[in-house]
């Protein structure tokens, strides 16, 4: 596996490695105290995805409000382990955050996905549900048909760019599609995600396998806070009534103007209401 050079290192700090099961070794980072609980944050996929760099903008105001945040690089990316050949699945990412919270001695945590991490998010309530206080959800993978998101803007376009060579510009014209104000894809945004996918062996991303988990959504009872831009231009937005409509405990916040990252879009409104729902204070 790629180590970090020292310009990655420049732009994304290192944390913490845990043995998760399996043979695989997750990176992480583990800040704040748990006086209200712990709370996990799964980021979404792309070329050159992190933890970091996905909410960065984030789990330091829940450091703040009294939890304790783990932001860990999911397999396959960051500075965790790569597969170096077959393909994984939900079942395996959320196995690995059983692992990870089995390492650090945590019983139960909420848990906070954006797009795949979504999607892991849910499987992890499916099959973990004793391990799971609550479920921060925005715009999730893993609830429509594989021919549902094909037609989408930005998965079309992300494709089409995994076949060109890994440049700075093929990068921004894939990531400006994930929010509505181009302007916030800011130099850094790219500089971190060009500096991670040096790290990301050529066809890990085909490697992963998102099943629909649609139908089992009705089995989920723990919490659920789901955000989604009506702007996405990655996961229709019609997946918003289905949480709302199947999760039998659940609270959903639209945006308008908002884009796919709504954590990076619309940070304030997501962290506030975030923090008062892990806090039981938004009902």
């Amino acid at each position: 596996m790629k180590k970090p050079d020292q310009a990655t290192l420049a732009v994304v700090p290192e944390g913490k490695y845990a043995d998760v099961g399996g043979g695989v070794t997750i990176h992480f980072h583990d800040h704040g105290e748990a006086k209200k609980g712990a709370v996990l944050f799964l980021h979404g996929s792309g070329p050159g995805a992190s933890g970091y760099s996905n909410f960065k903008g984030n789990y330091p105001f829940l450091n703040e409000r009294g939890f304790r945040t783990i932001v860990p690089d999911l397999f396959g990316y960051g500075y965790s382990d790569k597969p170096e050949d077959g393909v994984f699945d939900m079942g395996d990412l959320a196995r690995h955050t059983v692992g990870l919270i089995d390492h650090l001695g945590i019983e139960k945590v909420s848990l906070v996905g954006n797009s795949m991490g979504g999607a892991i998010a849910i499987r992890f309530a499916l099959d973990y549900p004793e391990r799971l206080e609550k479920l921060i959800l925005m715009a999730p993978g893993g609830i429509e048909k594989r021919e549902v998101y094909m037609e989408m803007k930005g998965i079309r376009t992300m494709i089409a760019n995994l076949g060109r060579p890994a440049d700075r510009e093929s990068m921004r014209e894939t990531f400006k599609l994930q929010l509505f104000d181009e302007a916030l894809i800011t130099d850094t945004i790219i500089e971190e995600r060009y500096q991670i996918l040096k790290l990301q062996p050529k066809g890990v991303l085909g490697r992963l396998r998102v099943d629909n988990q649609e139908d089992r959504l009705h089995e989920i009872k723990a919490p659920v806070l789901c955000f989604w831009g009506v702007n996405d231009n990655f996961c229709p937005v019609s997946g918003a009534m289905k949480i709302a409509a199947r999760c039998e405990d659940s609270r959903t916040v639209m945006l308008s103007q908002c884009g796919h990252w709504v954590m990076v879009e619309r940070p304030q409104i997501f962290n506030e209401t975030s923090a008062r729902f892990l806090e039981g204070s938004l009902d």
